[in-house]
């Protein structure tokens, strides 16, 4: 894969990017509705491939913001075309890599050095390549490290590549009125802590302390000495990828019920005692070593979950919604769900629709025992996605919906629920509890 030694970082570069990229999606459609008059078969298929890959392309190259918008797509399954969601899922943890030369030039200006003078080693090929930075393995004292580097200007782009976006994620998710700013802003903090090692250092080894006890998880060790506001050390962890893991069509249920316990215990005390969750749960992040352990890595999304969001949030879990249609309807607005200008019409509408949507959603918490594995389940979870996507009343109704902290709670059990689905696991949704 050919190695970047540049970056665009303004607005202005960036933007040419996409804009070439929109030329060519449109030659693309020209030849597919081409193809259509002369019914060639497949050509539906072939666009959407030619469409993400040269998609793809633009946005590897932007690395940053830009790619962890395809990052956070390629979690949507059951939204997206299967070419996007498998050339997307690249941005996990394979992009083109900077340079060497640019690689020694961000180690001598954060670690003050070179590469070969601060480590007793230092691999000059990077081993992954994701949106915000790289990995190179190196060797210090006998320890295998993990140096993550991140690619210059990502943090100074997020604002510009979130005005690009913005235009068109108002249209695609039906934001109106001013207050649709607190979700950019939601975005664009969660993206600029990202871009900080420094908090990310901190939040990876108070995580890994307070989830010590759990069984089976494993955290790498941080290198402080070795890390600054750019760069990050840790212990190098082997192990494949969940996505790798799965892909071997591997069938023991045993291990695999064990994973999945590991995953759902992991989460569930963070959100439950730590009120605080890594929350970026996607398959480039958990590693799954030789002894069946899962190692959890990248703990740069950490999302604080507040009381005023927790309680009524996690109280829908538990409310007999039929029998207490009052208090699931003071909830709703307590979560900004519903509005105060809302009629009377469209509270029932809205009470019905997001009735069936919780009632679904957590079928988890309502069960000792739960199997991820249940095509019912995802079936229905599909169905309701399909529904609120393309739901016309919704789309008419007045205002924004939502807590700005549904972002990131619900990609974080999204994210979740779709890794026990890939390992097709059985937990014991309570177990958690013991840890307290």
């Amino acid at each position: 894969m050919k190695s970047l030694d540049y970056i665009p970082t303004n607005k202005i570069a960036r933007a040419g990017n996409l804009v070439t990229t929109g030329i060519k999606l449109g030659g693309n459609y020209i030849k597919y509705y081409g193809e259509k008059v002369l019914n060639v078969e497949g050509s539906r298929e072939r666009l959407d491939e030619e469409n993400v890959k040269d998609i793809y392309n633009s946005l590897k190259t932007l690395k940053g913001s830009a790619l962890k918008v395809a990052q956070m797509l390629s979690m949507e399954k059951n939204l997206l075309p299967r070419a996007y969601v498998d050339q997307f899922s690249l941005a996990q943890f394979s992009v083109p890599p900077l340079s060497w030369p640019l690689v020694k030039k961000l180690i001598r200006k954060y670690l003050g050095d070179n590469p070969d003078s601060v480590f007793d080693t230092f691999a000059a090929q990077s081993k992954n390549a994701a949106s915000i930075g790289q990995v190179h393995q190196a060797t210090k004292d006998g320890k295998k490290l993990a140096v993550k580097i991140q690619y210059p200007g990502v943090a100074d782009s997020i604002s510009s590549d979130l005005s690009i976006v913005k235009p068109i994620a108002l249209r695609m998710f039906n934001l109106k009125g001013q207050d649709t700013d607190k979700y950019f802003k939601e975005v664009e903090n969660k993206l600029l802590e990202e871009t900080d090692y420094t908090l990310e250092l901190e939040q990876s080894q108070w995580i890994a302390e307070q989830c010590k006890d759990i069984p089976f998880l494993k955290f790498p060790t941080y290198y402080p000495e070795f890390s600054a506001e750019k760069i990050l050390t840790m212990d190098w962890m082997q192990g494949l990828h969940v996505s790798e893991y799965v892909a071997k069509s591997n069938t023991d249920h045993t291990t695999n019920n064990q994973l999945g316990q590991t995953l759902w215990d992991f989460y569930m005390y963070q959100i439950h005692h730590l009120k605080k969750v890594h929350a970026d749960p996607h398959p480039g992040n958990f590693l799954i070593d030789e002894d069946q352990n899962l190692v959890a890595l990248d703990f740069g999304c950490v999302k604080a979950i507040p009381d005023n969001f927790y309680y009524p949030y996690f109280e829908l879990a538990a409310l007999d919604i039929e029998k207490n249609q009052d208090r699931f309807q003071t909830i709703l607005y307590d979560l900004e769900i519903l509005r105060t200008d809302d009629s009377v019409a469209d509270v029932a509408y809205l009470s019905d629709l997001f009735g069936r949507l919780i009632k679904i959603l957590t079928l988890p918490f309502t069960q000792k025992e739960f199997d991820f594995g249940d095509e019912v389940f995802w079936g229905e979870i599909n169905s309701l996605s399909e529904t609120l996507s393309s739901d016309q009343q919704l789309r008419k109704m007045n205002g924004n919906r939502g807590s700005k902290h549904f972002i990131y709670i619900n990609r974080t059990f999204f994210g979740l629920y779709s890794l026990l689905y890939d390992l097709k696991a059985k937990v014991s949704t309570e177990s958690y509890q013991k840890y307290f």
